[in-house]
């Protein structure tokens, strides 16, 4: 009897051990998490006093001291939340040091310039240095649209079936080889007020949208494939000159597309460009090694498709409003070449921020 109850004692002891052992260990823990917090809390507090001055737009309030101890105390701050997370302190602690941390990374390592100041940068002179920087490529991709226009009315003028091979059906529609001069002239002009025309006009955006990024995207393969595909796109356009030459509205799709054509076919130039760009920089890498080369090329070439970017914003306005608005065959032609004019004395004219 005396056993049994030394043995239930014993047990019941162990139990209430447990539960002591855990309380003292949090216990511990607490009190290490206070120590560590007491130790660096005044470089917490500095940093987070000068980065809420510095979000607030009051950089000036702040003094020379503290700017320069800023690096120092968001390194100090980034190693005291990788102590923090490695030791399982606090989690309301790990969480305020993140987020500090965070913030002030931003001011130290983020961005020098707004929004506004990087785009008067970028419209004021460095797209259009990026682009002469390119000058080669622009001259070859402009040679081999050249030649896929030239490619497609070849290939239909001798045999009409390659029509249905370049022309998608979506942009067939009426415009098929054998279609009359009435039809084919009434897809040019008195369109102002239909839907289809439209829909015609969105679908040739978006082909046109797709074959830019493409150019640009497949540049990494030495270029090959953007070169194909700046020869097939233009021999699409070569079918559809050929279509309306047989019919003697040549000049009349010719004004149809320049609206917007001149700036949606150079922003495809220009992606086709970048492409080429990163691909012959690639294949070509000079007295640099290849992943540096391509690294130097893609920075100018990703500067020039973001400039892309807002052609096809241009573009994509004058296909919508000006088309609608200007339905004479010079009028048209006076507006496209005033966009051609504009671009190319923006790219090629304008100097400033020249690097």
């Amino acid at each position: 009897m005396n056993a049994g109850t030394t043995g239930i004692a014993q047990r019941i002891g162990g139990w209430f051990a447990k539960p002591t052992e855990a309380a003292v260990a949090a216990e511990q823990a607490a009190l290490r998490s206070d120590r560590f917090r007491l130790e660096r809390e005044g470089d917490w507090k500095r940093l987070d006093a000068i980065v809420k001055a510095m979000e607030a737009g009051r950089t000036r309030r702040v003094s020379d001291e503290d700017l320069l101890a800023l690096p120092a105390l968001y390194r100090t701050a980034a190693s005291s939340l990788a102590i923090a997370r490695e030791t399982s302190l606090d989690a309301a602690l790990v969480a305020y040091l993140e987020a500090l941390t965070q913030r002030a990374w931003f001011l130290v390592y983020g961005p020098r310039a707004s929004l506004w100041s990087w785009l008067r940068s970028f419209l004021g002179g460095g797209w259009s240095a990026s682009v002469r920087g390119m000058a080669l490529d622009i001259l070859i991709a402009l040679a081999l649209m050249v030649a896929g226009t030239v490619v497609g009315w070849l290939l239909v003028a001798s045999n009409p079936e390659w029509y249905y091979s370049l022309v998608p059906g979506g942009f067939a529609d009426v415009r098929v080889p054998g279609a009359s001069r009435e039809v084919l002239h009434g897809t040019l002009f008195g369109n102002q007020d239909q839907n289809g025309m439209s829909v015609f006009a969105a679908e040739l955006f978006s082909n046109n949208a797709q074959v830019s990024i493409l150019c640009f995207a497949l540049g990494f393969a030495f270029g090959l494939p953007t070169m194909l595909l700046l020869i097939h796109n233009t021999a699409l356009l070569g079918a559809m000159l050929w279509l309306y030459h047989g019919q003697g509205l040549l000049l009349d799709l010719v004004g149809w597309l320049a609206i917007h054509g001149t700036t949606e076919l150079f922003a495809i130039l220009l992606a086709g460009a970048a492409g080429i760009h990163i691909g012959r920089s690639m294949a070509f890498p000079g007295n640099q090694p290849v992943v540096e080369a391509a690294a130097t090329a893609g920075r100018r070439a990703a500067q020039v498709m973001t400039g892309v970017v807002l052609m096809l914003i241009v573009a994509a306005l004058l296909e919508g409003f000006a088309r609608q608005l200007v339905d004479s065959t010079p009028s048209r032609l006076t507006v496209g070449g005033f966009m051609l004019v504009l671009w190319t004395g923006y790219f090629f004219a304008f100097r400033r921020g020249a690097r």
